[in-house]
């Protein structure tokens, strides 16, 4: 997993020098917060344009909890990484990518167990259901 991440930042830095370098090249002389505005916007706005049928998709087929461990998988991502990047400028800790990898796959872990307690709880009020037709279990619908 930590080689995934670290591949994914090289990847954005080489993304990043490549757009400087076409910045320079053009002569367009954008500065740093309007290559971010531009940049940012039109990455967001092509997240929307895939995410948005994903997502709906989800909704359709009422996967709720694949949908909750996407958000929060995407929040938990960004959580680790400004709490080791305040470590870094506040001098509070070490900013060690090695914490980002143990908490995200700490996260991973206990979803993991929680979704097999759901599982297990959904196969044993299946069995007991009088009405199979009936099998829509509280807010972990699935």
């Amino acid at each position: 997993m930590g080689r995934i991440l670290y591949k994914i930042v090289e990847l954005i830095a080489k993304i990043h020098n490549y757009l400087l370098t076409l910045n320079d090249d053009y002569e367009f002389y954008f500065t740093d917060k309007e290559l971010h505005f531009i940049i940012i916007g039109l990455l967001g706005m092509a997240m929307v344009l895939v995410i948005y049928p994903i997502f709906k998709h989800l909704i359709d087929k009422k996967r709720y909890l694949t949908l909750t461990w996407i958000y929060v998988f995407t929040i938990i991502i960004v959580i680790t990484f400004a709490i080791e990047i305040g470590q870094k400028i506040t001098n509070t800790g070490a900013m060690d990518f090695g914490d980002i990898v143990f908490g995200i796959v700490g996260f991973m872990a206990m979803y993991l167990a929680f979704a097999i307690i759901v599982g297990i709880y959904r196969l044993i009020k299946s069995c007991f259901s009088k009405n199979k037709d009936d099998e829509n279990i509280d807010n972990y619908k699935e």
